[in-house]
Formats: structure tokens, sequence, C-alpha cells
């Protein structure tokens, strides 16, 4: 029975540093593949990048240049450029902040 501990700890081990991470993986991509919708700026794996003009069931229609539409798959997408706007209640007195000419405090060129 002492025999079979270390394959257990083995076994641990391996589930919590390959399999769980590579199930998050795949169930957030199926999620981000669910999610596309008309209007999102999404890359492929191919590396293309352009904005889904139509949703057809599996396919999607990619504008990727003016006058220059792709068909290609809903599967192919490999992320998305532009993240849904969540909306967050605490910027709406962000406005107290800024300077009497409009500009705001923290804005300014970036050092380091």
């Amino acid at each position: 029975m002492a025999g079979f501990i270390p394959l257990i700890l083995i076994f641990g081990l391996m589930y919590v540093l390959m399999i769980r991470p590579q199930q998050k993986k795949v169930k957030a991509q199926q999620t981000l593949v669910s999610s596309i919708q008309s209007g999102d700026e999404v890359v492929l794996n191919s590396g293309i990048f352009g904005v889904v003009k139509d949703v057809e069931g599996d396919i999607l229609w990619l504008a990727v240049f003016e006058g220059i539409e792709l068909k290609g798959m809903r599967g192919s997408v490999d992320g998305r450029v532009n993240e849904p706007a969540e909306i967050d209640d605490s910027d709406s007195d962000s406005d107290s902040d800024s300077d009497s000419d409009g500009s705001d405090p923290d804005d300014g060129p970036i050092v380091g």
C-alpha cells in the first residue's frame, strides 16, 4: 500500500499542473467562440485581424480592409481584440478630478 502513495501524489501533481489549466483554457476558448457577435474585432489563428460583420451559425464574415471581406469558421477565432465594455458606476464622478481646462491631471507623458 505504501508503494501507491507516490503514484497518487504524482497523478495529483500532474492534474494540478497540467490537466486543470488546460481544461480552463479550453473552457475559456469555448466561451469566447460562443460569445462572438457582429461588431467584435477579432484575431484568427492565422494572425488575421478583422471586424465581424455577420455571423451565420459557424461561419463568420470578417471585414479586414475597406471592401474586402473574408469568410471563416467561428472556431478559428483565437481572441477578441476589443473586450466587451463593462459598465462601471464608479467612473461617473471622475469628472471632478479634471482641471479647469478640461484635461485630466494624470494625462501626460509616460516616463520610465
